[in-house]
């Protein structure tokens, strides 16, 4: 849409106020439009490092870049859950093509700091090539480095050498401080030179804490807000800074904290994830208002969520969903879910969003909070294994939607309507003129009724459980929609025409009615479409998802620019792709995906995937008479729809062949068991005092693993001990995260095993520290006079996250106290745990397991020495066990192929297995516990090309016997198309 003389004046002029006032270096840049006001006109275009300066403000109903209306329609992911930079442009340019014009990440500080004062940025962990990749996509960057950020991580972010220092966490408390400040600085180094209003990156937001509610209402709380906040504009972070309320608490509003005298530079947000049983809450226009209303806490900011749920995570034995994994909860909260939740948001004037999860990804190593297992698919809209599932539709519709047609970024509440059976929300655009009418059937069973419009009495049909948007009064080009039944999801011009889209549920009859006071030409160009002209209005029907893309064409009559509409179903929708080039707007139809489009002389290059044979047709500015897709030219015929369109299918995705895994082989370890094992290099347990919030037990030594420098996977302990004449039962008291677990061995026997219990679905599904005490008897002939030996293994699971700003990060992990019944026998300690920090992994990836510390992960390790073996396996055995095996794959070049390890045995045996491929732990097995089975392995850590080195450390129980059962390879998904994947790191 082209801008008139009078709009450009007041853009261009509005913009050189914002430079006047500081642009984008200094306070003055966020005040230019906060309060003030633009029209509605069309959005910025998509966001690049284009070298140019921009402004970003507000007002109560939207973003302002450089003075146009921004609604942010952002996903959720997570750079550290897909530890393979190739793939981050992946799932970008999966985001950005199906309608995000926004990403969200938060950045984990445990991920970047193996140690005080040691800070990586490399490889992986690459934060800058992540940004430049989201600039490259064409995406906004929402960015979240806490310091403090609970996503699910391991210490909710917390590095885990924070919980052996003093200070209190989340205050303003100086030693905590310091630490923090040291963090920002390395992250703000980084994000500074990917600012949007530099022009040098498309970081538009940032954040700083998150779901900080335990300290709101307390001075502690607003000065280390304030810290905060100084931090990081000194740094040189010019954007606008937010909070999230968990909750909707009106916590952090504007004007809470001493901002050091800046002026509308802070945005206040909140959080939400409803119950899929829950009616979806109205959080603003339509809410209770007031401060614990969501939007209307903060009037004069736009309705702000940072987090709305996309999906719900899952614990230790699945209880959140029945033990059916995260296959349940994108069931529960599917397409219809996501409908019902966002259409009320959108009615309720919120027009920053974010989708937690897009892409859950996988918490791999010691990454995961003890309230998660590996798998943190989240039920997303993109899952795990990179897959588009069907609830991306109600994203893709409402995301173009949003980006397409400006009338939806400034909506206010309007008349209230009803119809009987259902929830009406109207809203209208005072500025256009336009109304949106959002229905929602909160109910099983189907209603139809008649729903009451300015532009009259409407017919509709709501499905139980969801919800359907229709406008009336928009602007479809140079034509005026009467009404539709169907939703707008997009408007644009591609070449010498408008182009119009309508979608809606498989087999509903579109009705659309135009304002047409001269009779145009029309034409049906697909079967299914009728039409009619009656009295100065142009009625259009057509079924939707019968024969995939409906096309019905516009001339003539009231404008000389043709209109195209075009109704699709919500499967057929997710096959339209509109692409922004310097030259023009495109539109693509077929692909599962278009990553990108440029426009060479008369040939326009597509790249993309396709998962099935399919027909490629674009429309394209003036000019294109040639379409090469992935490098390939095609075949193509002119449409009567003005689209170039292949006259052949593009061919099904090629075969992938997976290979059977054998020749296994297996080693037992734990020598540490042993009485004669050197423990002389082991640290010595002799320390009195912790900072833990743990008790250290009266006149005992601290045996906290991360008092000794030990912090994730496992931790051995080696008591020797004399004077144990009399000596009847341990006792080993320990605390782990959730499903930690005990071994004990005395002079290299046998004591026993423990495992912290399955949380339930009510009181311990949430719990992230457990606590308990092993007792185990000692046999007569272990109680000889002399030295013995006691060695304890702790699988100790993870850290517990601080969300209430109790310092619980710093709970103890590993062994408390040990006693012992019919003696008192003394005891001199020593422990190991993991080594020095992996170069290229991370501090993350390995524990303090023999194997671990010897290398026997390692694709280059040399196992010709060990046991030949076969799967399923049958031994009884207390202790850890290894296997390595090798295998290659030749997947096609062209095909991303997603692949999975898929673990299968008797689920009544105790075992569980740490899964090592290429040397990268990528996830943990347990066997009588689940709900997880299969593991994603990543592209780039996986060699689909070429050769791949598999472990399985696996720790059994004795109490039963142990396999591993089955292992295989499984086939996840598979496109012909993918991004180039350089490996991560040699093999």
């Amino acid at each position: 849409m082209a801008l008139s003389r009078r709009t450009f004046s007041a853009l261009a002029g509005s913009a050189a106020l914002g430079l006047a006032l500081g642009g984008s270096g200094g306070p003055g840049a966020f005040s230019a439009y906060a309060g003030g006001g633009a029209r509605t006109g069309p959005a910025p275009g998509p966001p690049s490092a284009d070298g140019e300066r921009h402004s970003i403000g507000y007002d109560r109903h939207s973003l302002l870049v450089d003075g146009r209306r921004l609604v942010v329609w952002s996903g959720e992911m997570h750079p550290f859950r897909l530890p393979s930079p190739s793939l981050w442009r992946d799932v970008l340019q999966k985001m950005r093509a199906h309608g995000y014009n926004a990403v969200s990440i938060y950045v984990a500080w445990n991920y970047h700091s193996p140690a005080p004062g040691v800070y990586d940025f490399s490889g992986v962990r690459d934060l800058g090539q992540f940004l430049r990749m989201a600039a490259e996509t064409g995406l906004y960057v929402i960015l979240r480095p806490g310091p403090y950020i609970n996503a699910e991580v391991d210490g909710g972010g917390f590095p885990g050498w924070l919980t052996a220092t003093r200070g209190t966490a989340r205050t303003d408390d100086p030693t905590y401080l310091a630490h923090a400040d040291e963090w920002l600085t390395q992250v703000n180094r980084i994000v500074r030179r990917h600012l949007y209003t530099q022009g040098t990156g498309t970081v538009l937001l940032y954040q700083i804490e998150n779901e900080y509610d335990a300290h709101a209402r307390e001075a502690t709380g607003r000065n280390y807000m304030s810290h905060l906040y100084r931090k990081v504009r000194a740094d040189g972070i010019d954007v606008p800074l937010f909070h999230n309320d968990k909750g909707r608490n009106g916590y952090w509003i504007p004007g809470t904290f001493d901002t050091g005298g800046e002026k509308g530079g802070w945005l206040y947000g909140f959080d939400g994830y409803p119950s899929p049983s829950q009616t979806p809450p109205d959080w603003g226009h339509y809410g209770p208002g007031g401060l614990r209303g969501g939007a209307t806490a903060s009037p004069a900011t736009p309705g702000f969520v940072p987090e709305f749920g996309g999906g719900w995570f899952d614990p230790w034995g699945g209880a959140e969903f029945d033990g059916k994994g995260y296959a349940e909860s994108r069931r529960t909260r599917d397409a219809a879910y996501e409908r019902r939740f966002y259409l009320t948001n959108l009615a309720n004037g919120l027009t920053l969003h974010n989708v937690y999860m897009t892409f859950g990804g996988t918490s791999w190593g010691w990454l995961p909070a003890p309230v998660v297992y590996t798998s943190y698919d989240y039920g997303a809209a993109i899952d795990e294994g990179r897959n588009v599932t069907d609830k991306i539709a109600p994203m893709h519709q409402l995301g173009h939607l949003l980006q397409r047609v400006p009338d939806f970024a400034r909506l206010d509440r309007a008349a209230d309507v009803t119809a009987a059976g259902l929830k009406v929300y109207h809203l209208t655009n005072q500025d256009t003129g336009a109304h949106v009418y959002v229905v929602r059937n909160d109910g099983t069973e189907a209603v139809t009724t008649d729903l009451p419009t300015d532009a009259g009495v409407l017919p509709i049909t709501v499905p139980g459980k969801d919800a359907r948007l229709l406008a009336t009064g928009l602007s479809l080009g140079r034509r005026a929609l009467k009404y539709s039944t169907a939703q707008p999801m997009l408007c644009l011009t591609a070449g010498r025409q408008d182009i119009a889209v309508f979608t809606g549920r498989r087999g509903d009859m579109a009705e659309l009615v135009l304002d047409s006071p001269s009779e145009p030409f029309v034409e049906r160009l697909d079967p299914e479409a009728g039409w009619a002209y009656d009295r100065g209005e142009l009625h259009v029907n057509a079924p939707l998802g019968q024969g995939g893309l409906t096309r019905v064409l516009v001339q003539k009559g009231d404008s000389d620019t043709p209109l195209l509409l075009l109704f699709a179903d919500d499967a057929t929708a997710v096959r339209l792709f509109p692409y922004d080039t310097p030259s023009g707007t495109l539109l693509a139809y077929g692909p599962a995906l278009l990553r990108h489009a440029e426009l060479r002389g008369s040939e326009v290059h597509l790249t993309g995937d396709i998962t099935e044979r399919a027909t490629l047709e674009v429309w394209a500015p003036r000019g294109i008479d040639t379409l090469v897709w992935n490098g390939q030219r095609l075949s193509t015929r002119i449409t009567r729809s003005g689209s170039l369109m292949t006259t052949d299918m593009v061919p099904d995705v090629p075969e992938v062949r997976l290979p059977e895994l054998g020749g296994w082989r297996m080693r037992t370890e734990n020598p540490e068991a042993g009485p004669n094992f050197d423990d002389s290099s082991w640290k010595r347990a002799d320390r009195t005092s912790s900072f833990s919030t743990t008790a250290v037990p009266d006149g005992r030594p601290v045996l906290f693993a991360d008092d000794y420098g030990f912090h994730y996977g496992d931790v051995w302990y080696r008591g020797t001990l004399t004077g144990t004449d009399g000596v009847e039962e341990v006792s080993l008291a320990y605390s782990t995260g959730t499903q930690g677990l005990l071994m004990a061995w005395l002079d290299g026997e046998p004591l026993g095993t423990h495992r912290m219990p399955v949380p339930d679905k009510g009181a311990t599904v949430r719990q992230g520290s457990w606590t308990a005490t092993a007792a185990f008897p000692v046999a007569e002939r272990l109680r000889s006079p002399g030295r013995h030996v006691l060695s304890v293994l702790v699988r100790r699971m993870q850290h517990d996250q601080d969300g209430k700003a109790l310092d619980t990060h710093k709970a103890a992990r590993g062994l408390t106290a040990v006693t012992f019944k019919g003696a008192d026998p003394e005891v001199s300690w020593r422990i190991q745990g993991e080594g020095p920090a992996d170069p290229v992994r991370g501090p993350l990836n390995n524990g303090g397991l023999y194997g671990e510390r010897e290398g026997w992960h390692l694709p280059g390790f040399r196992d010709r020495d060990w046991e030949r073996v076969t799967f399923p396996r049958a031994a009884r055995y207390q202790g850890v066990t290894w296997y390595r095996t090798t295998f290659r794959l030749s997947v096609p070049a062209d095909v991303d192929a997603s692949i999975g390890l898929t673990l299968d045995d008797d689920p009544y045996r105790a075992y569980r297995a740490q899964i090592f491929l290429n040397g990268w732990n990528l996830g943990q097995y347990i066997n009588n516990v689940g709900p997880q089975h299969t593991f994603v392995l990543p592209n780039g850590i996986l060699r689909t090309r070429g050769g791949n080195t598999l472990a399985l450390a696996v720790l059994s129980e004795f109490t039963t016997l142990s396999g591993p059962g089955s292992a295989r390879l499984t086939l996840l998904g598979r496109a012909a198309g993918g991004v180039p994947v350089s490996p991560v790191v040699s093999p």
